[in-house]
């Protein structure tokens, strides 16, 4: 994940916001939220982590709802 030179746009309470889009290896992009609360006083809600990337992993790759997961490319 290591192009940031894509960006996505929010507001917030007005306030134009510009976070980094970051693209893995597998699986759909993310927005590197890591700066929000610090440039809008808001946080995420997310009820069950259905659309949280949790952690960067250069070794694994892990799809819950199509029961994919993969460590160092190797299905288990």
């Amino acid at each position: 994940m290591a192009d940031t030179s894509a960006t996505a746009k929010i507001s917030v309470e007005g306030k134009a916001l510009e976070l980094p889009l970051l693209h893995g290896t597998l699986g759909p992009d993310v927005i590197d939220i890591a700066k929000l609360y610090g440039q809008s006083n808001v946080f995420t809600y997310d009820p069950g982590f259905t659309s949280t990337a949790a952690c960067k992993s250069a070794i694994t790759y892990i799809d819950g709802d199509e029961g994919i997961l993969l460590h160092r490319g190797l299905s288990h």
